[in-house]
């Protein structure tokens, strides 16, 4: 696997807090600008067409099959990484880029929708990220997270959780092998407490020793 330098994924069950940890990260960097490295924050959806149709899927508000899901996060996915200004671009410029879910998401959610072969046909072209933060959390436990929501999406369910989890955890040693750093964190801690292990990890990246 192609390791894109300087790109980092955050990955975990819905309700694990990825998102919450890349605002965090964001404001730290937004707050020490001049020590530290350009940062570039992203996620997947995106805020794109592709990615704005997805989300209608993800609602319920756009009946899409499951194998339409996994075709539509690939395309999403590609316009991200080539367009002009796209993450590769960016990575190689020198900055860092940080991504809430990228194709691990994809291999597990649309693995267990639609079966392992077309998301991995559809992926196994994209570069991996040089790092990868795993939030691991009880699946009870971040869905009691997101209890308070108005809206759910199609994933956010007990069972379909407790699959997602244990597919992340078969595929996270697969991901090592390709070349991949994978960091687990303990994401049922206290949010400043899990902040601190991302920050810990992060700047042992070899952009911050330029």
């Amino acid at each position: 696997m192609e390791i894109l330098k300087n790109f980092v994924v955050f990955e975990g069950c819905d309700g694990s807090g990825t998102t919450t940890q890349l605002n965090t990260i964001e404001n730290f960097f937004l707050d020490n600008k001049p020590s530290l490295p350009s940062f570039f924050k992203t996620f997947e959806p995106t805020k794109g067409s592709i990615g704005k149709l997805i989300r209608l899927g993800l609602r319920n508000e756009e009946i899409l099959t499951p194998q339409t899901i996994a075709m539509l996060f690939a395309a999403d996915r590609n316009e991200h990484l080539y367009a002009k200004d796209g993450l590769v671009e960016r990575c190689q410029r020198g900055e860092l880029v940080v991504c809430d879910r990228y194709v691990p998401s994809s291999l597990v959610y649309q693995g267990i929708t639609c079966g392992d072969e077309l998301p991995e046909r559809l992926n196994k072209d994209f570069p991996g990220p040089e790092l990868l933060l795993f939030f691991d959390i009880e699946s009870e436990e971040a869905l009691r997270r997101l209890s308070s929501r108005d809206r759910k999406e199609i994933y956010e369910y007990l069972d379909f959780q407790v699959e997602v989890r244990r597919r992340y955890k078969a595929l996270l040693p697969k991901l090592q092998e390709s070349g991949v750093r994978v960091e687990i964190i303990d994401a049922s801690l206290p949010p400043d407490e899990v902040a601190k292990k991302v920050w810990a990890v992060l700047r042992e990246m070899p952009i911050f020793k330029g």
